[in-house]
């Protein structure tokens, strides 16, 4: 496994600039665009090496990789008022705590519709 490849590599269509945009995720922001995906992910592929590179130069320590196994868990502090708004309303909607989040959270990262 290449060292880039710890790294999360995201290609997005912009609305915005008409045109695919890439990034690393907590490290890199976008750095490149074009209007071909694939060209695009391999010019992203290409900065993550040099910037590897670089850190390696200067005996850096690279940033914590994110492509990794995720548990599917994490602990989340909310305070005791919305601990119960979100329990009366999953009470309400006939689900458990967990499932009535996972909705609320899932709803709230998902596009409505696909953008390209």
């Amino acid at each position: 496994m290449k060292t880039r490849d710890q790294y999360i590599k995201l290609v997005e269509w912009s609305e915005e600039d008409q045109c695919y945009v890439g990034s690393i995720p907590g490290w890199i922001g976008q750095c490149c665009h074009g209007e071909n995906e694939e060209k695009v992910y391999h010019e992203l592929c290409q900065i993550v090496d040099e910037w590897i590179e670089i850190y390696k130069n200067e005996n850096l320590n690279l940033p914590t990789p994110t492509n990794k196994k995720y548990s599917g868990k994490f602990q989340l502090r909310l305070g005791s008022d919305l601990h119960k708004i979100l329990t009366l309303k999953a009470m309400e909607k006939g689900d458990s705590l967990n499932s009535f989040c996972i909705k609320a959270l899932k709803d709230s990262v998902t596009p409505s519709h696909h953008q390209k």
